[in-house]
Parts: structure tokens; sequence; C-alpha cells
């Protein structure tokens, strides 16, 4: 079964972050690369929440246990994620979220971001992809960053609102 774009407000979320955070401790294993206590506490954070976090907010809410954490600590440990597929930057927020998806290296993503609360999901977009790559490629340009943002309403968003 496909997993859901957004997640539904009462998902299991404790089960979610167990299998991202499971899925980031055998991809580092398997890459002979550590998750730090700083690097695994981020992505904690970001996992807290299917919306994006801002460095600063990162920084607040790992700061929430006692000692908050330096800015060039929390973007070096979101370089290491974002590096690593764990995180991604939704570059219209200047913000990170989670990467709850199982996506190759490299491969498009297309993210639905609701603007009434804020969720972000990552949509399949292997036609999209064939599609844009064709495009660059007729025009002689190689893109580095194939992402694609997207704002609108989510399907729970839209289904709240008809009911109120």
């Amino acid at each position: 079964m496909p997993q859901p774009v957004f997640h539904a407000p009462d998902h299991d979320h404790e089960r979610c972050t167990a299998d991202a955070l499971a899925h980031a401790e055998a991809l580092c294993a398997q890459r002979s690369q550590r998750l730090t206590p700083i690097r695994r506490q981020v992505l904690e954070v970001l996992l807290g929440s299917h919306k994006p976090l801002g460095a600063y907010e990162i920084m607040d809410r790992a700061a929430a246990d006692g000692t908050r954490p330096a800015p060039i600590t929390i973007y070096r440990a979101l370089d290491f994620l974002r590096d690593n597929g764990l995180v991604h930057r939704i570059e219209s927020r200047n913000a990170f979220v989670a990467c709850v998806s199982r996506h190759e290296s490299g491969e498009m993503i297309v993210f639905l971001i609701c603007e009434h609360c804020g969720a972000v999901g990552e949509a399949p977009s292997a036609a999209v992809a064939d599609q844009l790559k064709s495009a660059a490629r007729a025009a002689g340009f190689a893109p580095k960053a194939p992402v694609i943002e997207i704002s609108g309403v989510c399907a729970h968003c839209q289904k709240h609102e008809h009911v109120t």
C-alpha cells in the first residue's frame, strides 16, 4: 500500500517517528556514518511535526530539555541529514522537514505545502520528472536540485472547510 502524501491528523505519530528513526539509523550504519546525538535530536525535532521548521525553531525546540545548541551545530546537523536524504529544505519557507518517504537519492521531489495547516507532503513524481528532464535536455540544461514546491490546501483542510 502506498504511503499517503499527507498524514491523517489522527495517524500513529509515534510509529511514524520510530520508523523514520530506525530508517535513519540503518542508513547511517549502511554508509558507515554516525547518527550522533545532536543529529538524532535535530531529526527528532523535525519528526515531531510534519510542518517545516526553520533552524532557529529547531534550536528552540532542541533547547526544551536544557542547553540551547549553537546555530552552527544545528546547521551542521541539518547539512548531514540533508546530504543523507533524511531531511529536505523547503526553499519557499526557508525551513526544513523530515523525510518520511523512501525515495532514491537525486529523485525529483514534489512538495505539496498546505497554506492552512502548514503540513508538507511528498508526492510521487516520476511522470513529472520524466517530462522535466526531457525539457531540460532539449534546452541543453542540466538541473542540479530537482525539487518542485506547490502551495495549496490539503484534503484534510478542504474537508474541514466544507464542514464549518
